[in-house]
């Protein structure tokens, strides 16, 4: 297989991972959606785990740059890009194939906290909580440290709730309580 190969095994397996979970898909499943023998997969991965390590990797990758770009798109001062947040959730939360947060999938699925798919999802938490923070600091937060951790406790409820809900709306309501928090910390 050429090297671009195992991009697109990524790629396709990070599509049936997302739909059908970590432990629901086995070597076979990835063999018949992605169309790349299973001889081929491990000539890429030892292990279903090395995959699914790659495919976080990516999807931690192209949230992240969508996620942190679009924010800076949607509002022009710090103050304002702490609720933009909600609003690009809400975005993504109501485009086609939402399925969640992939993330928050692995951490359920993978619990031991020193598994390594465990660790690499929790890592993507703590990049976006970080990129929250340095907005707050931006903002002038009494407590940007504080003020982060809750809008990313709104964030991912919003997430789970959209899942169980089947629409966007937990965002909207993420917002109204982001604002509320936002008053009161000092941002200016």
């Amino acid at each position: 297989m050429r090297p671009n190969k195992r991009d697109e095994l990524v790629r396709n397996a990070l599509d049936v991972f997302y739909r059908d979970g970590f432990h629901a898909t086995g070597m076979d499943k990835l063999v018949a959606q992605t169309g790349i023998s299973k001889t081929s997969m491990y000539k890429h991965f030892r292990t279903k785990e090395e995959m699914i390590l790659a495919v976080l990797r990516l999807r931690d990758e192209r949230f992240r740059n969508w996620f942190c770009r679009r924010i800076e798109e949607i509002a022009d001062t710090p103050k304002e890009r702490l609720l933009a947040v909600f609003d690009a959730l809400h975005e993504w939360m109501t485009s086609p194939g939402f399925k969640g947060c992939m993330f928050i999938k692995a951490v359920a699925e993978f619990q031991n906290p020193e598994d390594p798919i465990h660790i690499q999802a929790a890592t993507h938490k703590r990049m976006l909580l970080e990129y929250v923070q340095k907005i707050a600091v931006q903002a002038g937060a009494d407590d940007p440290a504080g003020l982060a951790r809750q809008l990313m406790l709104l964030k991912e409820g919003a997430i789970v709730t959209a899942v169980m809900w089947g629409n966007g709306d937990p965002a909207l309501d993420a917002k109204a309580a982001a604002q509320a928090l936002i008053a009161t910390s000092g941002c200016r």
